[in-house]
């Protein structure tokens, strides 16, 4: 369950909401299912009942206490999971009464209690409306309200076998979370037919902005250029003291401007600066590169990103986590502005979900928060891609180092008990698995063409390096896998390319994390592609056309090309220096 009390000074004005039917006729069948004394009017369901008469009853004590009283209303709305079942009345009544003893408005056996009604008009959530001044004509104690409240609601979801959501309910996740947008907001939203709102929209904006940037100067370009305000706050020494950030998006009304903290905690300016003050490498502005190839960016950046799993180890502190998973948002917001759009939501909506599993009141650390900045920076660096050839496979190699972090994570977050942390962490899984499906089926479709038709010879000597390198048990699960002749077709290329296949399981291999892989044989084929540059997968094609290629090449070149394994036509693979040990390929 969640509840949240808002306070005001208009009894009336929330009695009508109450009862009324909703700002978008949400509202059925509103009426009382508990209050101060049992016997109060009902308006929901006795005709001779007005709302000004409970206003009136609500209102006394205020009335009687003879002076003015700021926020003399108080209202709190308590709502089930999605998934508990519906609760009767009855049990509503219960609720609400416990929910009033908690917060102070109410305390069991006080006969001077405040007043208070319950009112239900949906199956899912009741409302408490209360007035602040007791019948001993002193006002009620709040403070800490909500944190009595919540601890009860933990007591009540224990013992009606509701949704448990204690883990939210902690200080680090509240202050760890972004800061969610206001109904009004959402309101504003529907309204003007935005996607988002403008405190959801103008988060994303700055996130992106930040990825990979090296200082402030950077940072703020780039805000410009996504249509971002930025204001800065100054202390009367000069000094920087805070920054807020608006959309220029043209409302009527003008900007309307959120503080960092308003957007999240890691986007404060003090936040912000601390990042610029690790460095990152590739200090240039990220002007692509005409001589490295966004595939050979994305390549680089794959590795970093393996390198980073083992802080989330049992024996690592959460400073190295929360800078990984800092990193990570940056390498996302990265990786989703240079992709071609037949990924780039899913890798935005990943990184949206993945902005949930921070660890609040956690210091990152500074080596690995820098090795996943400079991560990002690659990224802009290499430039847009497409989702054709050598860059598809580059970005279904990254795809796949993503979606394993964000295994690493849940896994990390469930371990610490962190359930909605994990949850979040497995959605932005769930969205990279969706992108990489895009960059992937093509390519290991040929792939797996080329590895059936293998000599059986061939497929044997793969097969046998296999099982030199990994445990049975994962060898014999990935054999009965469809992404085994893809991965036997990759070792045999990268074995005529002059590299030895067992060694480069070996290196793929303890990368980690293979084993969490939901396809493990297509995460090894990625890895052993990548350390070995073999290019990009294509049709197998005819002898026929295989001699005109061939003649067109050393038309053009003087220099004839002959096929690795398969009879493939392709350019060179991308620059990324081979893996050690691994051998060169032959020239």
């Amino acid at each position: 369950m969640i509840s949240k009390a808002v306070h005001g000074n208009n009894t009336l004005g929330a009695l009508r909401y109450l009862f009324g039917p909703g700002k978008a006729n949400e509202h059925t069948d509103p009426h009382i299912v508990a209050s101060w004394d049992g016997f109060v009017p009902d308006p929901g369901r006795d005709p001779a009942a007005t709302l000004e008469q409970l206003r009136d009853a609500l209102d006394l004590h205020v009335v009687q206490y003879g002076r003015k009283i700021n926020n003399h209303v108080y209202h709190r709305m308590i709502r089930a999971d999605p998934g508990d079942r519906i609760l009767g009345d009855d049990d509503w009544a219960a609720i609400a009464r416990r929910v009033m003893s908690a917060a102070g408005i109410a305390p069991d056996g006080d006969e001077d209690a405040c007043r208070w009604v319950a009112v239900r008009h949906a199956d899912d959530h009741v409302h408490i409306l209360a007035t602040v001044v007791r019948a001993d004509l002193k006002q009620a104690r709040l403070r800490g309200d909500q944190y009595r409240v919540e601890a009860e609601l933990t007591r009540i979801e224990r013992e009606y076998k509701l949704a448990d959501l204690s883990d939210t309910r902690t200080r680090e996740y509240r202050d760890a979370i972004p800061r969610r947008a206001k109904g009004s907001e959402l309101r504003k939203a529907q309204r003007l037919g935005r996607e988002g709102t403008d405190r959801d929209r103008l988060r994303a904006a700055v996130r992106q902005a930040l990825a990979g940037a090296a200082d402030e100067d950077e940072f703020t370009a780039r805000l410009a250029a996504k249509g971002v305000l930025l204001g800065v706050r100054r202390a009367p020494s000069g000094d920087v003291t805070g920054y807020k950030f608006a959309l220029s998006n043209g409302d009527e009304g003008g900007p309307v401007w959120f503080s960092g903290s308003k957007l999240a905690a890691d986007l404060t300016q003090p936040q912000i600066q601390a990042r610029f003050c690790l460095g990152i490498d590739r200090p240039a502005h990220p002007t692509p590169d005409p001589r490295d190839r966004p595939a050979a960016g994305r390549h680089r950046a794959s590795t970093t990103v393996e390198r980073a799993y083992p802080a989330f180890d049992d024996d690592q502190d959460a400073a190295r986590a929360e800078a990984v998973i800092r990193g990570g948002l940056e390498v996302l917001d990265a990786l989703a502005t240079t992709s071609p759009t037949l990924s780039r939501k899913e890798i935005h909506q990943a990184a949206r979900a993945l902005e949930y599993t921070r660890i609040a009141h956690t210091r990152a650390a500074g080596a690995d928060l820098r090795a996943m900045r400079s991560a990002a920076r690659e990224l802009l660096y290499a430039g847009p891609t497409t989702s054709r050839g050598e860059d598809g496979t580059a970005a279904a190699t990254i795809l796949t180092s993503l979606v394993l972090l964000a295994i690493v994570i849940a896994k990390w977050h469930a371990a610490q008990g962190h359930r909605h942390q994990a949850e979040a962490a497995r959605t932005a899984a769930g969205h990279l698995r969706a992108a990489y499906s895009r960059h992937a089926a093509k390519p290991l479709a040929h792939l797996d063409l080329e590895g059936r038709h293998l000599p059986g010879a061939v497929r044997d000597r793969q097969e046998a390096a296999l099982r030199r390198v990994l445990p049975a048990d994962q060898a014999a699960r990935l054999l009965t896998e469809d992404g085994w002749a893809a991965l036997a077709a990759t070792l045999a290329e990268a074995e005529a390319a002059g590299h030895d296949p067992t060694t480069l399981l070996t290196q793929a291999a303890g990368r980690r994390e293979l084993a969490t892989a939901d396809l493990p044989a297509a995460v090894l084929t990625w890895r052993i592609r990548r350390d070995a540059r073999l290019p990009a997968p294509a049709p197998t094609v005819t002898q026929e056309e295989l001699r005109t290629a061939a003649a067109r090449s050393r038309s053009t070149t003087g220099r004839p090309t002959a096929p690795a394994v398969t009879v493939t036509v392709q350019p060179p693979g991308p620059s990324a220096p081979p893996a050690p040990g691994t051998g060169r390929p032959r020239r």
